[in-house]
């Protein structure tokens, strides 16, 4: 337990370090600096892309991430064979905001590394609410309304669902709505859920439908 502690402590100082010494290449990474944009609901919401991972981390210092799947993948070139590993990571603060990224390198450290960074970039906002005609507390707890999402050859829909009923659903989508804050969704798949990345890939596309549609309370 205490070397786990110190390891959480020293990589809490060097990610202080690294945004410390950070210096913006984009408009709104100069914003945030300055203090301008203050929340990452501005920052996406502004007109500027989102490119720097520093942007997330900086208006978000409480995201959290997680390895979905770490595969082996192999190349033939003119000198041999190349072996590089395929990291997928889910990055989230279980509270509406969530991401997915791939990474891929000869060693798994900077695989995750690149998938965390890229998981980062494509943060999106993840609208919650209580749209189950089986519950009326107008509440956070589930989704507002139906939504599909789709990725390579999966389909995946998430119903909202009364609140106590929890997430039914498989492994991969069940760890995804998790970071995403939801509690209670009905979810169906169609298609080669044997696919990690596209599973977990359909669940966000559907999720990141939420935003796209206003809602009155």
């Amino acid at each position: 337990m205490r070397k786990q502690e110190g390891k959480k402590r020293r990589k809490g100082r060097a990610e202080e370090e690294a945004r410390a010494s950070w210096k913006p290449l984009t408009k709104l990474g100069a914003l945030v600096q300055s203090g301008e944009i203050k929340s990452i609901e501005e920052a996406l919401w502004s007109r500027h892309p989102l490119k720097e991972h520093q942007i997330v981390e900086t208006l978000l210092p409480d995201l959290s991430d997680e390895v979905l799947d770490i595969n082996m993948v192999q190349r033939m070139t003119d000198s041999g064979r190349r072996i590089k590993f395929r990291v997928c990571v889910i990055v989230g603060n279980r509270d509406g905001y969530l991401g997915i990224g791939l990474g891929k390198d000869a060693l798994v450290r900077n695989a995750i590394t690149k998938a965390v960074r890229a998981a980062e970039l494509n943060l999106a906002y993840i609208q919650r609410g209580c749209g189950s005609w089986e519950c009326d507390c107008n509440g956070n707890h589930s989704l507002p309304f139906k939504v599909l999402g789709k990725a390579g050859g999966v389909e995946m829909t998430l119903k909202p669902a009364p609140k106590g009923l929890g997430l039914a659903a498989g492994e991969t989508p069940k760890k995804v709505l998790e970071f995403a804050g939801v509690k209670d969704v009905w979810t169906k798949t169609k298609g080669k859920t044997q696919t990690t990345f596209n599973l977990a890939l359909a669940t966000y596309d559907a999720l990141r439908k939420t935003a796209m549609m206003k809602t009155f309370s």
